[in-house]
């Protein structure tokens, strides 16, 4: 049976470049890079290389704009939590969007049960929230605006350089959790006048378990992981150097030009999907967007009448893997808090869609196997 990973939102094999670099890394370099030995140093010189590479692909003012993680939740709670922690003074008032990743409801949540007010701004059915009414929400008060760039279940994009331009105006800091964008668009934090970025390697065929943290130098958060004084004591622990060493290695062979050739393809998967299952007969809806201004990667699909489950059970007997939504709350019993905020909490679509998120080991033959599966399934 031929296999075929259609779920790379959720994570992406290793590129062959990354696994190498790994080997190579855990073989050669071995040192704490906080030590002063030669071992200690030739650690601290890879990661300091790494941080080069990493702080250029997102224009950054300077390499200590950024600070390693253990990934794209960690990078989020510490935005979050420690931005509330370090501005209390200025304010307790927090602006996120009801269709953020757990990363971001969550720490939020837990500050509400701290005495903090959190605004959840709505979305329409494209996935997208309304300039105005971030405009409107904005106060004296407000500390923090953290809006994604790109949702992870529909591959709606936010208006990240106009949020940038509306924050920058207000006594808030603005975040984005990037985990999905980054890597298949350029971002430039200075362009779009973003404060604190959160990442993840392993959406773009890095290691799991590595991430960073972008925060502008002028910003002081409260570090959220206490102990030793790595990152510029901002984030305590012995560093990765394996696997940050992967994670700029996936960085630097994803130029801009290979960015562009995956969009391009992965726009017309989605259209392939689409139109070669119409073709078929099968009735099938776009949640959100299609259009080239959105996540290049994700497509989320309605099979009116057709149970996600069932769908997922059948294509995965085929040896094809999808999700119904984030990964990160596949094992929940709960719908998905991206499809209710977007149509309503009865609209039959919530619990009959799936997830389709492509990769770069992906053809546009694994689509023709996928419509042919699906067909198969649904006229049975």
């Amino acid at each position: 049976m031929k296999y075929i990973y259609l779920d790379n939102a959720g994570t992406t094999p290793m590129a062959t470049e990354v696994i190498y670099k790994m080997k190579e890394t855990m073989k050669d370099t071995f040192g704490n890079a906080s030590a002063t030995n030669y071992y200690g140093r030739q650690a601290r010189m890879v990661l300091d290389n790494c941080r080069h590479v990493i702080a250029r692909s997102i224009n950054a003012q300077n390499d200590n704009e950024i600070i390693f993680t253990s990934g794209g939740s960690e990078s989020d709670n510490t935005a979050i939590i420690g931005t509330a922690a370090a501005r209390q003074n200025v304010g307790k008032h927090l602006i996120t969007t009801c269709i953020e990743h757990e990363a971001v409801l969550k720490p939020m949540h837990f500050l509400e049960s701290r005495g903090f007010e959190v605004t959840y701004l709505p979305v329409d059915q494209n996935g997208e929230i309304s300039l105005s009414d971030l405009k409107q929400a904005l106060r004296d008060d407000t500390i923090l605006v953290s809006i994604m760039t790109g949702n992870n279940e529909v591959g709606s994009k936010m208006p990240i350089h106009e949020i940038g331009e509306i924050v920058a105006e207000s006594n808030a800091w603005f975040h984005t959790d990037a985990v999905q964008a980054y890597g298949l668009l350029d971002i430039d934090v200075q362009a779009d006048q973003i404060d604190l970025l959160s990442t993840s390697a392993h959406k773009l065929n890095g290691p799991k378990m590595t991430g960073f943290l972008y925060c502008r130098t002028d910003h002081n958060y409260e570090a959220l992981i206490k102990g030793g004084d790595q990152e510029l004591k901002r984030r305590a622990g012995t560093e990765n150097i394996p696997a940050i060493a992967g994670f700029a290695e996936a960085v630097k062979i994803n130029s801009s030009e290979k960015k562009a050739a995956h969009r391009k393809a992965y726009y017309a998967f989605k259209h392939q999907l689409v139109d070669g299952l119409r073709q078929n007969g099968i009735e099938v809806e776009v949640n959100g967007k299609i259009d080239e201004g959105e996540l290049p990667h994700v497509l989320n699909l309605w099979f009116k009448g057709k149970k996600s489950d069932a769908l997922l059970t059948n294509l995965d007997l085929k040896g094809i893997s999808a999700s119904a939504g984030s990964a990160c709350t596949a094992g929940s019993l709960e719908p998905s808090h991206v499809l209710t905020a977007m149509y309503g909490e009865k609209d039959p679509r919530i619990s009959e869609s799936l997830r389709f998120s492509f990769g770069a080991f992906n053809t546009s033959a694994d689509i023709s196997a996928v419509i042919q599966a699906l067909t198969e399934i649904i006229t049975r």
